[in-house]
């Protein structure tokens, strides 16, 4: 078996070498590039062939679910997520993409896995030296940074796994942050991606329930359009105005900074330098006269109106790429507080919705949130979740058990945050986990997507309230049902469904007037919990 992996190893590290070669513009710099294949494809060898080893040889012999092998099994995802992080940290470019993906999948994912990743990986990532810096911008302008701009800051005020951002000042005088893509990345890519899929492929023989094989997949789809900043500047400007022309009513609440074209490349991005503070920063929104629950509010319907009505959604919304400030020239403030603005930046990962999908996921959440146990299956199913796994799917949306899926009461999808909901929730993802990896197989990227942009909101909700805040269940039951109606308009223009419609509409007012007067209830009893 060994043999053949080996071998495999060996063809694909030659495939994609030769390929980085063949479609570089510097062949002779990227050949030079590709001497570090054997070393980076001999380290993912090894971490996997040590994964695969760690779990086998942990759990033989012991009985399966009993405490012992429950404990056995806990210590080896620790053991293996540590090596894979140290993998990600070792190769970097690609390979911290994957970890920071990695950290976003929570409950999908083993929790020792997705913990590892969430506390380094966003923290950690590898910074460019200067001169790195003034070689792309020679290559990209054809000048150095000191000469495009009238002040530019060798240290980076920020990093990611793909660029890194600077401070700098404009010859007019004007103050922008200019993100810089990593050296080499665009050509390392290539082979980073190849040998990615190796370590997922080879776990994958070795353990035929361990198939996250489409976490390539996403990557190898994505990569391109993330490398390339015109894309993103593309994808920033297009976000607003869809807000602008689609959803008017929350337009002035949401920003992306403003883009100089004149001073921007597929590697060199500069943009409008915003001073704000990161999205999860309690204290400094407080500071601000913010609530951290409108912002959660906020957050919750940005994204709503962008997957329900748009069809165009932000999918890597992590606490770094979303920051926060004051309505400029708000005039509403009561009792001292300030609304937010939500600035999202970091717009290289997008995803498109067909107008298919996006009703249906719409209508699967409509009915999830009215647990409307017919409108959950028949959509689970048109997503690809199959007649089989569509409860499992409505739990992995929900972060709840089935049974409170379906509980008819307002709040039985509210998330608390607690030790019980986590516990509980540990549990189920533990317990199903074959399942869970049939499921991610069935779905279409697009809607792994979604899966992982729940996680980020949730995450972010998390940190911002503890949890789930009742209003943001009635903003996605506002948000998901106003696009169903809409689309259903669209279809159906004789007299009589339009009036069906009507009537259906009206139902649903009063099932949202209804959550609105739990909201109520609900408020003082919040208000003094924080």
């Amino acid at each position: 078996m060994w043999r053949r992996a080996a071998t495999a190893a060996l063809a694909l590290g030659a495939g994609a070498g030769a390929h980085a070669i063949a479609t570089s513009e510097d062949p002779a710099r990227t050949l030079k590039i590709c001497r570090h294949l054997p070393p980076r494809l001999l380290r993912d060898s090894v971490a996997a062939a040590t994964i695969a080893f760690d779990y086998q040889y942990s759990l033989w012999g012991l009985q399966p679910d009993s405490p012992a092998w429950l404990s056995a099994k806990h210590d080896a995802h620790l053991r293996s997520a540590n090596r894979l992080q140290e993998l990600c940290f070792r190769n970097g470019g690609i390979y911290i993409k994957l970890g920071q993906h990695i950290a976003q999948l929570e409950y999908v994912l083993p929790q020792e896995y997705v913990q590892t990743m969430r506390e380094s990986m966003l923290k950690r990532c590898p910074v460019s030296s200067y001169e790195e810096v003034r070689g792309v911008f020679k290559k990209e302008i054809g000048e150095l940074p000191e000469t495009v701009f009238a002040e530019f800051d060798p240290v980076p005020i920020a990093s990611a796994s793909l660029a890194q951002v600077h401070a700098a000042t404009t010859h007019d005088g004007k103050k922008v942050a200019v993100k810089v893509q990593h050296d080499h990345l665009l050509d390392t890519s290539v082979i980073d991606i190849a040998t990615v899929d190796l370590v997922v492929n080879a776990l994958n023989y070795i353990f035929p329930t361990f198939d996250y094989r489409w976490l390539v997949d996403e990557i190898r789809e994505s990569a391109p359009k993330e490398l390339d900043f015109l894309c993103e500047a593309q994808n920033s400007e297009r976000c607003l105005v869809n807000f602008r022309k689609l959803s008017p009513h929350i337009a002035n609440s949401i920003y992306t900074p403003k883009v100089y074209w004149n001073l921007s490349t597929s590697r060199i991005l500069t943009m409008e330098y915003i001073d704000a503070k990161e999205v999860t920063d309690v204290k400094g929104i407080k500071d601000l006269g913010i609530r951290p629950v409108d912002v959660s509010n906020l957050v919750n319907k940005a994204f709503a109106e962008m997957i329900f009505k748009h069809g165009f959604v932000h999918c890597d919304p992590h606490a770094a790429n979303m920051m926060i400030r004051p309505l400029p020239q708000d005039s509403k403030k009561w009792f001292g507080l300030k609304r937010p603005q939500l600035v999202l930046l970091d717009h290289g990962l997008y995803k498109e919705l067909d107008h298919a999908t996006r009703i249906n996921y719409a209508s699967l959440w409509k009915a999830l949130v009215r647990a409307d146990q017919n409108g959950i299956k028949e959509y689970s199913i048109k997503l690809g979740a199959g007649e089989d796994l569509h409860a499992l799917f409505a739990g992995v949306l929900t972060m709840r058990p089935w049974e409170r899926v379906i509980d008819p009461s307002f709040g039985h999808l509210v998330l608390d945050g607690n030790n019980t909901d986590h516990s509980e929730m540990q549990m189920y993802a533990n317990l199903y986990f074959p399942q869970i990896s049939e499921l991610l197989r069935r779905l279409p990227n697009v809607i792994l997507l979604m899966l992982k942009t729940n996680d980020c909101l949730r995450a972010v909700n998390h940190a911002l309230v503890g949890g789930s805040t009742p209003e943001s269940f009635e903003i996605i039951a506002r948000a998901s049902s106003e696009a169903v109606f809409e689309a259903k308009r669209m279809e159906k223009r004789f007299f009589l469904y339009r009036f069906i419609i009507w009537l259906e509409e009206l139902l649903n007012e009063l099932h949202l007037f209804g959550m609105k007067l739990w909201l109520h209830y609900q408020q003082p009893r919040r208000i003094l919990a924080g």
